[in-house]
C-alpha cells in the first residue's frame, strides 16, 4: 500500500512541474499618416462628394459627347 501510494505521489507531482514558456515579441513600425490642414470634416466631406459629383458629371459629359 505504502509503495502504491509512493507511485501514486511520483506520478501526480511529476505531472505538476511541467512548464510552459511564453515569448513575447514587439515589433516597432512606423506609420505615415496623411495630414489635412484644410478644414474640418465637413470640409474633407463635402471635398469628397464633390469629386465624386465630378466624376459622374464627367462621365455623363463623355456619354454625350460620344455622339457619333
Amino acid at each position: 500500500m505504502i509503495l502504491a501510494a509512493l507511485v501514486c505521489a511520483v506520478f501526480a507531482t511529476s505531472c505538476r512541474d511541467t512548464k510552459t514558456e511564453t515569448k513575447e515579441v514587439i515589433v516597432e513600425k512606423e506609420v505615415e499618416v496623411e495630414k489635412d490642414d484644410d478644414g474640418g470634416i465637413l470640409e474633407r466631406t463635402a471635398k469628397e462628394v464633390d469629386k465624386e459629383v465630378n466624376e459622374e458629371i464627367n462621365e455623363e459629359i463623355d456619354k454625350i459627347g460620344n455622339d457619333d
